[in-house]
């Protein structure tokens, strides 16, 4: 046994790991790590218990997972997978054929909520509540420790019963909570597994044996073959009974199918399964007559284990589902219990309640206010931790917090800095070298990169059961600067704390910008504040916004553990091997700088309130949960948006204010060819035309920011929100004339000028299809949460300045879906629509034939009142069915009256359905789909955002990677080509096919305008750098090294219209040889030579060969066609 600091998804790979041969897996949050570590284990040669590695198997899916889970346990391999949510569901199929085959098998599953009303990456019960009839047992965790240890019980419990198991926890609050926790190795368990058993399923293996599975049976035996296996589901409980106790002697723990835990003589007791038990544990130990039923053993439900440990003093229990089955008389723990108690007289009172949806916090308070209520005349169906002002069955909750000593820590950092990387470095170091217990969890908002994350951090000399957020700091760090006028950090820290603010600004501005409020808590507690300028430190040494290694010092100084310093540049030395020497050296020269460049400030306390300026209000959702209060709204304020639409273009309302530094336009060297706004991922810089009477109204500031527009008779100038960039600096690097510079954030004017050029008209007459011409449009997708220097945006972008509000989107879950919505930021402002992952291109599918058939609705009455009044507009119409202009000209000219149009006179105007997702959708699980209805004949349009890589869950390999790189499941390099996607497309002879890449933006706003024309379905293919590559030079590099992907073959760009057979090769002058400055360019292939160094040059010689064989390919055809 041995001593770790880990997480749950960890916890359960390690144990997991032990007892599987091979893994079908594929990624999804919040369980992609455990397949991650299982492939990591295999990559390093880690054995199991037949000493061998695991081999770990990427399916194309969920459903495909579980198909060839089936498939390797039927011929005699004990084989797993890992997954959640929409995941889970999709392998229900197969899970009832597992079952009912009796097959020894785990699914591990990081327990989260199902997409209803809208997706949610974080924890609750819903997946797997929704596979309870399945006939898999379930197996239930509460806390990083028992993961490791009832994983153990799961794989000995299901290879002794022959009976596959759902192995959960709660996603994120323990997949990503990291615990000390103490490990089961593997000869730890050895004397448990029955081999024998194991033998049996070998011997029984479908290739070995003249056996046939998978029969077709009429109602004669159906029935009876389903109750056949009953006494196997009866012996189950004491099956796992057995080992919790065998595993209760190694560990001392007390686990049971159902574990008891409180007063002997409790009168009020909850029963619950998760995270939350822990927290019930906290509140039971302060309060008398109080218990905890937690289950464990979910299915089977044993009445025999369950009545057994329930003191017969209980007159009120509250059951706690973290789930809502909406129409149900109760939810389904609820429903069991009630169950369970049918056939016993003086029965306690049993009501039920939902919690913690969504991973919604749930701390003492809420549990304290479930025992209250039990004794003040409860009602059954209630909920905990909301305000339901709606259908009033919330309870009140009481001011508590239970009596434990511990240390508490809380970092606000900014998504790509690093600070969640830090928090766990941090904990590792001193979990693993001190003994101190430690506890972090890590909240993150729904942005890409460059969103809020709030890192929770806890270190005692007992154990840690707190599975809620930290409530009283001792210390505080905040990493952004504008983050300290936006929201309460400080209201809960604790009386002598410390409070670390990361900036640029000199010590008496710091003083100018903060608030009364803030003031008031730092001098009245005696908090020590000090500054420190980690960015300007950073770049010093190249690190761009990377501040983590230099913050860690900083902390663990300030902490007391100053002593550890050198374990921070041990890890650095680990973890930042794959960048190169060149990153580590920084990294550690940051180390031993940062103490130097952090300082403390004094600061006094006066009347004076800042107000942020920036501050533009929406609505109160918006507002409230943008200022991370969104915890504060009550049910009524979702009243407008029950059905889950929300109003576009929130996010011109946030001006985050995030970047360190932001451009600066100079008109003197401008040339006004519009690339840096062509570009710009997040359209916060864009040429605006100004006539007389719009400059005679602008601020001063503008009007000496004004210049003749070339060939045009309007004033031209550039518009830079410098509140909402990202400080990526693409539009420097691509601006051909230099007039572009990158300056600190606090050194740059206001927002002024930009938000009066918002008022600006577009002059349509300066509009056109050049990449010049399609910038003065105003882009109807802006300030999203991409990633700072994002390479799919620029095409979202430019999609919308080419066909406005004409198109609806249809957006596969992905990168695309979470910045293209993610509640309440909205930075569409056309309509926009996500269902699922695997189904994309079905569901756009279905908008487009849904408006065309409202459309021949509309035509057939027209051509029923074709002699009316409106009879030249009918006819106009009628002749021009698919023209946006036309037929939005008879709309607007249209006399309603009398006329049926009225009630559809909204699918008068021609518009179109834009089907868009990243390469994880359009080459693996949606693939079908977009084979489907590119054989349709239909008018669909297809936009594939390709990253080469699952950018979304962490850069797991995609069929789009290329030979050679490394990824999450390919860590030792992928050892077959990229699917060549655009001609399996080409296949079809009715489909617009085109690949392209801002290497050539002449050719990217061809290939749009060509798909729109195209009379058939219509594919492009858009090269995307991600931050998952690993480029050289950072992501403000970005149009540089797309331009050598292009230039090397690697990424060849072309047009091709089938219905015309016109090829348009569009990559000129190609040269192989820049092929190995590519490679070298990008740490996803860089990192396999210092991996494997001899594998490293077979992989990439056999990529330099499918690079040249698929550009050959393509030109043949430019000669051909």
């Amino acid at each position: 046994m041995v001593t770790k600091t880990i997480d749950g998804n960890t916890a359960c790979a390690t144990s997991a790991y032990m007892f599987s041969e091979i893994a079908g897996i594929y990624p999804i949050t919040p369980s992609s790590t455990m397949a991650e570590v299982v492939d990591d284990y295999s990559g390093k040669g880690i054995t199991n218990i037949f000493n061998m590695p695991v081999k770990v198997v990427e399916m194309q899916s969920e459903a495909g997972a579980a198909g060839f889970v089936h498939g390797s346990l039927t011929n005699g391999s004990l084989t797993s997978t890992f997954t959640s949510s929409q995941g889970l569901l999709l392998m229900i199929p197969n899970m009832y054929k597992i079952a009912g085959e009796m097959l020894p098998c785990v699914i591990n599953c990081a327990a989260r909520s199902i997409a209803t009303h809208a997706l949610s990456i974080q924890g609750d019960h819903q997946d797997i509540y929704a596979v309870r009839q399945t006939g898999f047992a379930m197996m239930a965790s509460s806390s990083v420790q028992s993961v490791s240890d009832l994983t153990i019980v799961s794989y000995l419990s299901s290879i002794k019963s022959s009976l596959p198991f759902i192995n959960f926890f709660d996603g994120f609050r323990t997949s990503h909570e990291l615990d000390k926790i103490r490990i089961l190795e593997k000869e730890d368990i050895m004397d448990l597994v029955d081999f024998k058993k194991i033998n049996e399923f070998k011997n029984k293996a479908l290739s070995i044996n003249s056996k046939v599975k998978g029969t077709a049976m009429m109602e004669d035996v159906y029935f009876q073959m389903a109750e056949v296996r009953n006494k196997d589901y009866d012996k189950l409980a004491d099956i796992v009974n057995d080992y919790m106790k065998k595993i209760n002697k190694k560990t001392g723990k007390n686990y049971a199918p159902f574990e008891y835990y409180g007063s002997k003589t409790a009168k009020k007791m909850i029963i619950a399964m998760g995270s939350v038990c822990e927290t019930i544990k906290e509140v039971v130990d302060e309060m008398p007559d109080t218990g905890l039923l937690e289950v464990h053993l979910y299915r089977p439900f044993s009445l025999k284990y369950f009545h057994s440990v329930i003191p017969e003093t209980v007159t009120d229990i509250a059951v706690l589902d973290r789930t809502k089955e909406p129409g149900s008389i109760g939810e389904p723990l609820y429903l069991d219990v009630v169950a369970a108690y049918s056939n016993i007289e003086n029965k306690p009172r049993i009501i039920g309640g939902r919690y913690g949806l969504s991973s919604k916090d749930t701390n003492p308070a809420h549990i304290k206010a479930v025992f209250d209520f039990l004794s003040n005349n409860p009602h059954h169906n209630f909920t905990v931790g909301i305000d339901d002002d709606v259908t009033n069955l919330s309870i009140k909750v009481p001011k508590y917090t239970t009596n434990l000593k511990r240390d508490e820590l809380l970092i606000y950092g900014y998504g790509s800095d690093g600070m969640v990387s830090c928090s766990k470095d941090i904990l590792k170091i001193i979990g693993d070298n001190t003994e101190k217990y430690v506890q972090g969890y890590f909240q993150y908002d729904s942005k890409k990169s460059g969103g809020v994350t709030k890192c929770h951090i806890r270190l005692s000399d007992d154990i840690i059961r707190s599975t809620y957020y930290v409530t009283n700091p001792s210390l505080v760090v905040c990493t952004k600067e504008s983050y300290i006028t936006k929201y309460d950090m400080l209201s809960n820290i604790k009386k002598g704390g410390t409070f670390i603010y990361v900036t640029g600004l000199e010590d008496s501005k710091i003083d100018d910008i903060i608030s009364s409020d803030i003031k008031k808590i730092i001098v009245n507690r005696k908090i020590k504040f000090y500054k420190i300028d980690a960015y300007s430190l950073a770049r010093k040494y190249g690190l761009d916004n990377k501040i983590s290694t230099i913050l860690e010092a900083c902390i663990l100084n300030v902490m007391g553990y100053s002593n550890y310093i050198d374990n921070i540049k041990d890890s650095v030395r680990k973890r930042f091997l794959k960048k190169g020497q060149d990153v580590i050296n920084s990294n550690l020269g940051v180390i031993d700088e940062a103490m130097n460049y952090m300082h403390e400030v004094k600061i006094k306390f006066n009347d004076i309130e800042f107000l942020d300026e920036n501050k533009i209000k929406c609505n109160k959702v918006f507002d409230m949960v943008n200022s991370l209060n969104g915890y504060k709204l009550k049910v009524s304020d979702f009243i407008p948006y029950k059905d889950g639409s929300f109003i576009e273009g929130t996010t011109s309302y946030e001006k985050r204010g995030i970047a360190e530094v932001v451009p600066v336009w100079n008109k003197d060297k401008c040339i006004q060819c519009n690339q840096c706004s062509f570009v710009c991922p997040h359209a916060v810089i864009r040429p605006y035309l100004l006539d007389e009477n719009e400059i005679k109204n602008a601020p001063k500031s503008l009007k000496d920011n004004l210049r003749n527009a070339i060939g045009s008779k309007y004033q031209y100038t550039m518009g830079i929100s410098k509140l909402d960039c990202t400080g990526c600096g693409l539009c420097a690097s691509i601006c051909p004339a230099h007039a572009i510079e990158m300056r600190p954030f606090d050194d740059v004017k206001d927002n002024k000028n930009f938000d009066y050029l918002q008022k600006v008209s577009v002059k349509e007459s300066e509009v056109n299809q050049t990449v010049k011409g399609t910038q003065f449009k105003r882009p109807l997708f802006e300030f999203s949460g991409a990633c700072a220097g994002c390479g799919e945006t620029p095409y979202i972008k430019l999609l919308t300045q080419l066909f406005g509000d004409r198109i609806a989107i249809a957006n596969a879950t992905g990168c695309s879906s979470i910045y293209g919505a993610s509640f309440p930021s909205i930075p569409y402002k056309l309509p926009w629509a996500n269902s699922l992952f695997e189904d994309n291109a079905e569901f756009g599918y279905g908008m487009l034939m849904s408006y065309n058939s409202n459309r021949n609705r509309v035509k057939t009455i027209m051509e029923e009142e074709i002699n009316s009044k409106n009879s030249e507009l009918l006819k106009k119409w009628l002749d021009n069915y698919d023209d946006y202009k036309t037929t939005k000209e008879v709309y607007d000219n249209l006399d309603y009256t009398d006329s049926k149009l009225k009630d559809l006179k909204e699918f008068i105007i021609s518009r179109n359905v834009w089907i868009v997702g990243g390469d994880g959708w359009a080459y693996d699980i949606g693939f079908s789909g977009i084979d489907h209805i590119l054989c349709s004949n239909s008018n669909v349009k297809i936009l594939v955002l390709d990253t080469e890589v699952y950018s979304n869950t962490g850069g797991q390999s995609s069929k789009s990677s290329n030979r050679g790189s490394i990824a999450k499941f390919t860590s030792t390099g992928k050892e077959n080509s990229k699917k060549d996607l655009a001609r399996i497309a080409m296949t079809y002879k009715n489909v617009y096919v085109a690949q392209i890449s801002m290497a050539n933006m002449n050719s990217v706003v061809k290939a749009f305008n060509e798909a729109d024309k195209h009379n058939g379905p219509a594919i492009i293919i858009a090269y995307s750098p991600c931050i998952n590559h690993g480029i050289r030079g950072g992501m403000k590099t970005g149009i540089e090294e797309q331009k050598l992907a292009v230039q090397s073959g690697y990424f060849p760009i072309f047009r091709y219209d089938s219905i015309t057979n016109e090829f348009h090769m569009d990559s000129k002058n190609v040269d192989f040889s820049l092929l190995d400055n590519f490679i070298e360019n990008e740490t996803r292939f860089r990192a396999l030579k210092i991996v494997n160094e001899e594998k490293a040059e077979k992989l990439f010689d056999e990529l330099k060969k499918d690079v040249k064989d698929r550009f050959d390919y393509y030109k043949n055809l430019e000669i051909t066609k």
